[in-house]
């Protein structure tokens, strides 16, 4: 298929980036250490750790994580939102020659368990915080080194005393817990630096990530994501925001808003990786779901990057203190995770002066595969132009391209793409090609100048607020609930997170409540997976074989 969209390429961008500069993301990083050693990388709460800081407790914290024994490419789990001890650990693992598996802090025991089991990590390294759901599962696990970190270990003596302080007694946000065994983040990091990080000879090909995902069938399962991988799309994202760059004044460094979870693949590259390759700073935002706290962080800097969901750039727009934000020095607002609605574009271009640039991804891709051009202003309603060294073609259900205007299955080729998931030949079979081509479930239509527009899903995934809920788990959790004799879940729109859960349930206990059934979830589903809604029917639409017709229950949806 003619690559057509390389004609409409911006000003500057090449068609084709080269990941082999770097043998692997650890020589991409200790390049950063050493070129920008006394620059700010990564500021959270006021303080700020440098390149130099960083690449001295990653050393020691890796050296560490050496002593316990564990062989080349074993995996350590990092469950921790945005803070200081997330980029220390990372670059720790990854130098040590380990291989890196990120966890959502918010996920249930039952999610925990299945992960770190799934995964076959040895290590995990935690923020005290969510200690009591490890606590749940760690002897069904092969977990055995447990690194417990604390939010104010990295702050600093007094201010780090105090936040501490306020985190356990004030907001009561720790849950007793008990780890036998475990060892504090600070210990691990005064023990390692009477060690010495023995340098690993790691390969392009090597495994740097297990990013977890729903995949095709809704179980969990690892994108096996190896250096190169990520290494081209971190290259592939830095040559596609230059145009934005170079628009104004030169900017000294690169200021980045990563109000994003860092343990997200859009923001693991994009905002920690891309950050340190090019010698920017990451202003770490712990919870962004507190707008008013976020705002206020805002109001400290000119910063140039923000990477944000839909229902982010949503949420603040509709803050009343919006406006007290200077956007002066905004280059770029990428829109990712989920479709950016053409009203939020359009009110974030009036206030803000700067467009939200949409873009396409999956942890499956590293993730970026598309985006808009960055030095315009136009909303396309489009997921934009493929990357360089990417490749999109639509596809039929026989494997066959579809001509151009044509729906098909996007279908996509590149450095970024999956070794495949993690010990699971047969899933991974199913979504690639023998030509490469990863098969993604959604339906698009490209235009005569490159740039595709979704138009449906062949999976029935759900795509709440950016990441992906697959009804298959939810069904099976709830198919558990006393009560509960069928169950089918959808998705249905939602004006803030895009899309949200919907029950149909069929009772086998009449007395069978919505409030049991909620309270059943809350137990077992992390919160953007739990149902919305909640609907009680007598029967549910069934194939002549008995399967569920989901695609029925969608076209009749009631919420």
């Amino acid at each position: 298929m003619e690559k057509v969209w390389l004609k409409h390429y911006p000003e500057g961008v090449p068609s084709e980036i080269d990941p082999r500069q770097y043998r692997s993301l650890v020589h991409l990083l200790e390049e950063a250490f050493q070129k920008y050693s006394s620059r700010r990388a990564f500021v959270c709460m006021d303080k700020a750790l440098t390149y130099g800081e960083l690449d001295q407790l990653s050393r020691q914290l890796g050296a560490w994580l050496q002593s316990r024994g564990m062989a080349p490419q074993s995996r350590v789990a990092l469950m921790m939102p945005n803070v200081l001890q997330y980029p220390v650990a990372l670059a720790a693992v990854l130098r040590a020659g380990y291989v890196v598996v990120n966890v959502n802090p918010l996920y249930t025991p039952r999610e925990l368990e299945h992960q770190l089991k799934d995964s076959g990590a040895e290590a995990i390294i935690i923020l005290e915080n969510f200690a009591s759901t490890l606590q749940k599962v760690l002897d069904k696990t092969p977990v055995r080194h447990v690194v417990v970190a604390s939010m104010g270990d990295l702050l600093g003596g007094l201010k780090g005393t105090i936040v501490n302080f306020v985190v356990r007694s004030v907001k009561k946000l720790v849950p007793e817990w008990s780890l036998p065994g475990s060892i504090p983040f600070k210990k691990a990091l005064s023990e390692g630096k009477g060690m010495t990080l023995k340098p690993v000879e790691l390969k392009a090909d090597d495994v740097a990530f297990l990013q977890y995902t729903g995949g095709t069938t809704g179980v969990s399962k690892g994108a096996t994501l190896l250096h190169r991988n990520v290494v081209a799309n971190v290259l592939q994202s830095e040559a596609w925001m230059q145009p934005a760059l170079r628009k104004g004044p030169a900017i000294e460094q690169v200021i980045h808003v990563t109000a994003l979870p860092l343990y997200h693949i859009f923001a693991l590259t994009v905002c920690c990786l891309l950050v340190m390759r090019s010698g920017g700073m990451a202003l770490l935002i712990p919870n962004a779901r507190d707008i008013g706290g976020l705002i206020k962080d805002l109001r400290k800097w000119k910063f140039h990057m923000f990477p944000a969901v839909n229902t982010l750039y949503n949420a603040l727009l509709n803050h009343p203190e919006f406006d007290t934000v200077d956007f002066s020095s905004l280059r770029v607002a990428n829109g990712g995770g989920m479709a950016v609605q053409e009203a939020v574009a359009r009110r974030w271009l009036e206030r803000t002066k700067c467009p939200i640039v949409e873009g396409y991804g999956l942890s499956e891709t590293s993730p970026s595969v598309s985006c808009n051009p960055t030095d315009t202003d136009k909303f396309t309603g489009t997921i934009g132009l493929p990357l360089p060294s990417t490749e999109i073609e639509l596809r039929d259900d026989e494997g066959k391209p579809v001509p151009l205007g044509q729906p098909g299955e996007i279908c996509i080729r590149g450095p970024q793409v999956m070794a495949g998931y993690w010990k699971q030949p047969e899933e991974t079979a199913r979504v690639m090609y023998p030509d490469g081509f990863l098969k993604t479930g959604d339906v698009g239509v490209m235009d005569e100048r490159g740039h595709t527009k979704i138009v449906d899903r062949k999976k029935d995934m759900i795509l709440v607020s950016g990441f992906n809920v697959f009804p298959n788990e939810v069904e099976g959790v709830v198919i558990a609930c006393p009560g509960v004799l069928e169950v089918a879940a959808i998705g249905v729109p939602d004006e803030h997170s895009g899309e949200v859960v919907k029950l149909f349930i069929v009772k086998r206990d009449p007395s069978l409540t919505e409030e049991a059934v909620r309270e059943f979830c809350k137990e077992r589903l992390t919160g953007y997976k739990r149902p919305k809604y909640i609907e009680f029917r007598t029967e549910l639409p069934k194939t002549n074989v008995g399967k569920i017709l989901r695609r029925e229950l969608r076209e009749k949806k009631t919420a």
